[in-house]
C-alpha cells in the first residue's frame, strides 16, 4: 500500500476569506486538515509605539484604525484608561451617548462579520442584506461625528461635542430619507429576522457550520478566548456584566450563549447578541430623554477637558485651559492603569503608564483577535480544507488588530 503522505499549502496573505492580511500554513491529507499553523505581521503598523509618541488626545485617532470595524470601541477603552488615570468620567448624558454609540459599533460589526461569513461560505444575498443596515449605523455617526467611519469621537471627560437633534429624528435632504436612531431601532428587529430567514434553517448554512469547528468551554478558557468565541462554548462571559463601565451596569440585558462550541453556536450568539444590542440601545434612549436635551455630557474638569466655546468667550481661565489643552496636552497624574471593555471580538483591554507627562510612557493593549486566532489550528483539524475559511470566519479576525 502506498504510504500516506501529507503536503503543506499557503493560504494568503490575501484579503478574501482570511479577513485580513493573513498567512494560514496548511498541512493536508488530501483535503483533511492535519495542522494550521498562522503567520500574522503583514499588516504591521506599530501602532502601539506610535500612541507613545503621541499626546494622548492625539493618540485616539490611531486607535480608531486598529480594529477599523469598531472604531468607537477602540475610541473607548483607550479613553477610559486615560480617564482612570486622570480620575475624571462623563456625566450622565455622556455616559449614555457613549453606551449607544457602542452598540450601535457592535452592531455595525456583527453585521460586516456576518455578511463576509455568509459571502465566504456562498450566502451572497446576507451580504447585502447586512450592508444595508450597516450603511444606516454610519449615517448615525455621520450625524454625530461629521464622518463615517473613523470618528474620533469619544474624548477624555466625554465627547467631542454632543449629538445633534437629527440624530434622534433623522432628516431629509435631496430626496434621500436618513433615519434617526429611534426609527433604526424600531425597524431593525424586523431586519434581524431577515438574516435569520435566509440561514438559521437553511440545510446548505447548516450543513456547513453544525458540527464544523468544535471547540469545548474548558478549551476556550485554556486558549483564553474571550466575546463570541467563548460564549458559544458555555462559558457566559462578558466584561459588561463581570466589570461594567459606562454605566452598563445600569441596563438589563442578557449575554446569549450556547454550548455547541461550533461555527453555528457562533453565529447563533452572534445574532442574538445583535437583538440585545437594540434592547440596551432603547434603554439607553430612554435614560437620555429622561435627562432632557440641556443636560451636558462632558466633564467640567478643565484641567483635563476642554470648555465649550461659549464659556472661552466670557472666562479668561477657560481660555488658559484651553490654549494649555491644545498646545501642551493633558497631563495625567503618574500611574498606570488598565482598562477592558466587550469589543465585538471579546474582551479588548489597553494598559496605560503616565510619567506626568503630556505622552504616555507604554501604551499596550490585550486584542481579542490575535489571542482568538491561536485556536484556529484546534478548530480546523480533522476537517476539510473548505471548512477552514468556515472556522476562521467564525473567530471574526481583524487583522489590524493582530497587527497593531
Amino acid at each position: 500500500m502506498r504510504e500516506t503522505q501529507t503536503i503543506t499549502v499557503n493560504m494568503g496573505p490575501q484579503h478574501p476569506s482570511t479577513h485580513g492580511v493573513l498567512r494560514l500554513v496548511v498541512e493536508l491529507d488530501g483535503e483533511v486538515v492535519r495542522g494550521v499553523k498562522p503567520v500574522i505581521g503583514y499588516l504591521h503598523t506599530g501602532m502601539e509605539k506610535e500612541l507613545e509618541a503621541q499626546r494622548y488626545i492625539q493618540g485616539i485617532t490611531i486607535t480608531d484604525r486598529m480594529d477599523y470595524l469598531s472604531p468607537l470601541g477602540n475610541n473607548l477603552v483607550y479613553v477610559l484608561a486615560i480617564e482612570a488615570l486622570c480620575g475624571i468620567k462623563p456625566p450622565p448624558r455622556g455616559q449614555y451617548l457613549r453606551v449607544v454609540l457602542a452598540e450601535l459599533q457592535r452592531l455595525a460589526s456583527h453585521m460586516i462579520w456576518l455578511g463576509t461569513h455568509a459571502m465566504d461560505l456562498g450566502a451572497w444575498a446576507v451580504m447585502i442584506y447586512c450592508i444595508r443596515e450597516r450603511e444606516a449605523i454610519l449615517d448615525l455617526f455621520e450625524m454625530a461625528a461629521g464622518v463615517r467611519m473613523m470618528t474620533t469621537y469619544i474624548r477624555p471627560g466625554g465627547l467631542r461635542n454632543d449629538v445633534p437633534p437629527e440624530f434622534f429624528t433623522g432628516f431629509e435632504r435631496n430626496g434621500k430619507r436618513a433615519w434617526g436612531v429611534y426609527e433604526f431601532m424600531a425597524e431593525l428587529p424586523r431586519r434581524i429576522d431577515e438574516y435569520e430567514a435566509l440561514l438559521t434553517e437553511n440545510p446548505i448554512w447548516i450543513n456547513r457550520t453544525k458540527g464544523v469547528g468544535v471547540i469545548s468551554g474548558e478549551q476556550a478558557v485554556d486558549w483564553c478566548l474571550t466575546g463570541a468565541a467563548l460564549r458559544a462554548s458555555g462559558v457566559v462571559y462578558d466584561v459588561r456584566k463581570a466589570f461594567p463601565y459606562s454605566s452598563y451596569d445600569e441596563f438589563d440585558f442578557e449575554v446569549p450563549s450556547a454550548t455547541e462550541g461550533d461555527v453555528f453556536a457562533r453565529y447563533q450568539v452572534r445574532v442574538a447578541e445583535m437583538r440585545q444590542s437594540v434592547r440596551i440601545i432603547n434603554q439607553a434612549l430612554a435614560k437620555i430623554e429622561a435627562l432632557g436635551p440641556d443636560a451636558p455630557v462632558n466633564s467640567d474638569n478643565r484641567r483635563f477637558v476642554p470648555p465649550p466655546k461659549q464659556e472661552i468667550d466670557w472666562s479668561m481661565e477657560s481660555l488658559i485651559h484651553h490654549f494649555k489643552i491644545w498646545t501642551e496636552g493633558i497631563r495625567p497624574p503618574a500611574g498606570e492603569a488598565y482598562v477592558p471593555v466587550e469589543s465585538p471580538r471579546g474582551e479588548i483591554g489597553v494598559y496605560v503608564v503616565s510619567d506626568g507627562s503630556a505622552h504616555p510612557v507604554r501604551a499596550s493593549y490585550r486584542p481579542p483577535s490575535l489571542i482568538n486566532l491561536q485556536a484556529i489550528e484546534t478548530l480546523a483539524e480533522g476537517h476539510m480544507i473548505a471548512d477552514l475559511v468556515a472556522c476562521l470566519g467564525s473567530l471574526d479576525p481583524i487583522l489590524g488588530e493582530i497587527d497593531r
